[in-house]
């Protein structure tokens, strides 16, 4: 299948040249909300990690280089991107800690997966109702919400978690609110806001408490007023420093 994929492949880099990745040169792109969301998980040697939106891999496998013994199951919908992320498992060396499944999180996840210490999504940004879908249908997919909306994303990645669990999500700013009154429907007492300034991009870290609690912690400015980044943007998205809450 990826030998015939449309359009054409590039490689390209990940944190430094950690991570490889094949992916579409047109369409939709790994942008460095990936490596964003994967450096902001605090996991344990161990800890299974649930990536919601797997794409091409790319949040899997920046967590498996930035956290030794962790092992990832992804979840993508387009069966097209999905054996690319599994292509840039094996290109990585990576097979034996990170595993692809194809499945729309409109249905239920498979029973036998289990529990995960962490769930992370980068889901769609727009909703279908308000969205001018890109022409290139994989792209679409990729943005646009579709046969689940974010109130379901979050939904599933809620029943995915275990009890003392975390969920951590990147989405658009302008839809902080719609997220974190969401989350706290759904048990999520605990919810840290990181805003990414200038980007118009939120992170939400969220943990199960008694109770309901919103912090804004810090932020993570990420472009100098000369659109070079920061350096302490260049230190996570090169070097695999990890982004604290």
């Amino acid at each position: 299948m990826i030998s015939t994929m449309e359009p054409a492949l590039t490689e390209d880099a990940l944190l430094g040249g950690r991570v490889r990745l094949l992916q579409p040169a047109r369409g939709y792109r790994v942008a460095v909300d990936a490596v964003l969301l994967a450096a902001a998980v605090d996991a344990a040697a161990g800890a299974r990690i649930l990536d919601l939106g797997a794409g091409v891999g790319a949040v899997g496998l920046c967590l498996a280089a930035r956290l030794p013994g962790c092992t990832v199951v992804g979840i993508e919908l387009q069966t097209a991107l999905a054996a690319l992320a599994e292509h840039n498992a094996a290109l990585n060396g990576m097979s034996h800690r990170v595993q692809i499944l194809v499945h729309d999180l409109a249905q239920p996840l498979p029973a036998d997966l289990g529990a995960f210490d962490h769930v992370v999504s980068n889901p769609p940004y727009l909703a279908a109702a308000v969205a001018d879908p890109s022409p290139d249908p994989s792209k679409a997919l990729a943005t646009v919400e579709s046969s689940a909306d974010l109130a379901r994303w979050l939904e599933v990645a809620t029943g995915a978690a275990k009890p003392a669990g975390t969920l951590l999500v990147i989405h658009r700013s302008d839809r902080l609110e719609e997220i974190v009154d969401r989350l706290g429907r759904l048990g999520w007492g605990d919810v840290a806001v990181k805003r990414l300034p200038p980007a118009r991009r939120v992170l939400v870290q969220a943990r199960r408490a008694v109770g309901a609690a919103r912090r804004e912690v810090p932020p993570l400015t990420l472009h100098r007023p000369d659109g070079r980044y920061t350096d302490e943007a260049e230190a996570i998205l090169r070097h695999a420093a990890p982004l604290a809450f």
